[in-house]
């Protein structure tokens, strides 16, 4: 069965606010205020396409995603993504 342009729009809402929750709630503070705040940024503008990505990211443990943001461990190149380098570039951070 065919899915309606409205039923798609209203699972992409309930996707945004899902993610949105998700980036808020991660149990590591920093990682609340880094991926939360991208999220109020953000999330409304998200394409389908664009959550895919942000959930993959949200699936990765605080303690790596620390690292990375931070400097102290390298970004796997599976995860250095244009969505990454947005989400550095919303907080000023500067990755070399």
């Amino acid at each position: 069965m065919a899915t309606s342009p409205q039923d798609a729009e209203i699972d992409i809402d309930a996707r945004r606010r899902r993610a949105k929750f998700r980036a808020w709630h991660r149990g590591m503070k920093e990682m609340d205020l880094l991926l939360g705040q991208y999220a109020d940024a953000h999330v409304a503008t998200m394409t389908a396409e664009d959550l895919d990505g942000f959930e993959s990211l949200l699936e990765v443990l605080d303690r790596d995603l620390f690292k990375w943001f931070t400097g102290e461990g390298p970004v796997p190149v599976d995860h250095y993504t244009p969505l990454f380098r947005a989400i550095c570039s919303h907080h000023g951070i500067t990755l070399t």
